[in-house]
């Protein structure tokens, strides 16, 4: 809550409950489409600033890219080349969240003097700042009559947010800040690591790649026409292979819930206050759901496989009643940015650069990701 506030992450019950009552309208399919061509033309511009033969860091790409797309739909805000102020401030709180989640994190956290609390307050004060102006500016615009439109940014829709019907007024400049900050840390970094899992995968298994070329050029044969929302449901093998990559990698690793009452499960008693851990990663490699768990196999995820599975054997965006509300808008992202970029380019990963898991927060390569850029 240091950063986040009480955002949908964070908080609970009533309060949360109504907060998701009032932001979900805000991720309805319609409106998650009209964001299709910020995505495509980001990616586009990255493409375009690559040079065939090089070796670059993919996984620092995909976060440069996926937090683009994140300020310009959340907050209609352009990141200048060289001038990335959002993205330098999350990725200071992101290695404090994980500083945290090593040995004597609480120890760390208690000693305000220590250089790394004292860069996060820096950075926080930073987002909280770019935030907060923002939201100053949205709000002008909104008391000289700007009009609702399905395309704007989802600050803006967020700032006309409300129920009259269910009593819920609009958010405070605070909910708004603490919804926005969720949505940042949240919306960006979880993409980025499932394009740089799957880029790895698909360089292992070049047959796959191939199979995923044959797919672009059947649609869109060798004109360059910029991919539009509309392509989306003939994408199919692009989809199955973020599926399967997010079966093994899953982008969030891990969820916790804590038990409100004494429960009884499968022969165990579960005290109340008890905190259950779930690994996606974990159940995702379970042969009893899924045969040769440890194989990238696209081709498994027919319908008739996916009907046969139970509820919450996948689950790389959690499930239930808080279950990720950004789902739609992570999927549509996905395809969009795995098909445009893999048009234009074919990544190698480079045979002597080490690949490890970084399990924190969410599921990184410990080591980055170094890729050798083939132009298409």
């Amino acid at each position: 809550k240091r950063l986040l506030g009480n955002g949908l992450v964070t908080s609970e019950g009533e309060y949360h409950d109504k907060q998701r009552h009032l932001i979900q309208p805000t991720f309805y399919p319609k409106r998650i489409k009209s964001y299709a061509d910020i995505m495509v033309n980001q990616a586009i511009d990255m493409c375009n600033s690559w040079h065939d033969g090089t070796i670059l860091d993919i996984h620092k790409e995909m976060i440069k890219l996926t937090l683009a797309i994140i300020c310009k739909t959340v907050l209609g805000y352009d990141i200048e080349p060289g001038h990335d102020e959002v993205g330098d401030a999350l990725k200071t709180c992101m290695q404090y969240f994980n500083r945290l989640l090593m040995p004597f994190g609480e120890l760390i956290e208690k000693i305000p003097l220590l250089p790394i609390n004292k860069g996060f307050q820096t950075a926080k004060r930073d987002l909280d700042s770019i935030v907060y102006r923002m939201i100053k500016e949205h709000r002008k615009k909104l008391d000289k009559g700007h009009e609702k439109k399905e395309d704007d940014d989802l600050l803006s829709t967020l700032l006309q947010a409300q129920d009259e019907e269910a009593g819920i007024g609009r958010m405070t400049d605070e909910q708004l800040r603490d919804e926005v900050m969720t949505i940042f840390l949240a919306g960006h970094e979880t993409t980025a690591n499932a394009l740089t899992w799957t880029y790895y995968l698909l360089s292992e298994h070049p047959t796959i790649e191939t199979k995923l070329q044959e797919e672009l050029h059947s649609i869109f044969g060798s004109n360059r026409t910029t991919i539009t929302v509309d392509d989306v449901p003939r994408l199919e093998y692009t989809e199955k292979i973020l599926t399967e990559s997010m079966r093994l990698y899953p982008p969030a690793w891990a969820l916790g819930r804590q038990v409100i009452d004494d429960y009884k499960v499968g022969g165990y008693s579960i005290p109340e206050g008890s905190i259950i851990l779930m690994s996606q990663y974990v159940m995702h490699r379970n042969p009893r759901y899924f045969p040769e768990p440890n194989r990238f196999y696209p081709d498994r995820w027919t319908e008739e496989f996916k009907k046969q599975l139970p509820r919450f054997s996948y689950f790389p965006f959690g499930g239930g009643i808080r279950g990720c509300i950004g789902e739609p808008f992570a999927w549509l992202e996905a395809i969009l940015l795995l098909a445009t970029i893999s048009r234009q380019w074919r990544m190698k990963h480079v045979p002597s650069h080490k690949v490890e898991l970084k399990a924190l927060i969410t599921l990184r390569p410990k080591y980055g990701m170094q890729m050798k850029l083939t132009k298409i």
